[in-house]
């Protein structure tokens, strides 16, 4: 089982942090890969909603899976299960770290590749999936600062 973890601080507090990643039509804005994401039924959020997402691997494969929210605590966790083409885990940690301040730790879980190609590709699987990640997280720090109006330090952007 692969594990990544990234943790980093945002200029804007828990509440502001958790109520932009909670919005799932920012979805697209930050979320590696994704081009549109679609809520299925009611509820749009919280614990057991389930979205139809479409993304681009490396930029050009087309892939539909489906995201359902398997784990939720207002203002501290959002856990997203992924089932289809593409499976795991993303789970997305909202901590205060001081005033206008918190720390957003992003983890991914996911089975190793299977079969011998997979088995062969496992290196690449890996590297791809830090890499995704690693932008996930900044591109969803930068973009909850700037819903904040603020930048690392709490200054007015």
């Amino acid at each position: 089982m692969g594990h990544i973890r990234y943790a980093s601080d945002v200029g804007a507090p828990v509440a502001a942090a958790f109520a932009y990643a909670e919005d799932f039509q920012h979805a697209p804005d930050w979320m590696y890969g994704v081009s549109q994401i679609v809520a299925r039924g009611e509820p749009g959020s919280g614990l057991g909603a389930v979205f139809t997402v479409k993304l681009r691997l490396l930029g050009v494969l087309p892939v539909r899976t489906t995201c359902e929210i398997t784990e939720y605590r207002r203002n501290a966790v959002i856990g997203y299960t992924l089932r289809g083409r593409i499976y795991g885990t993303v789970t997305l940690r909202f901590d205060p770290l001081g005033y206008e301040r918190s720390v957003l730790t992003s983890e991914a879980d996911y089975p190793p590749p299977r079969g011998v190609f997979g088995r062969l590709c496992h290196g690449l699987v890996d590297a791809a999936a830090k890499s995704a990640l690693r932008r996930t997280e900044s591109r969803l720090r930068r973009e909850i600062e700037a819903f904040h109006g603020t930048d690392l330090v709490g200054r007015i952007a």
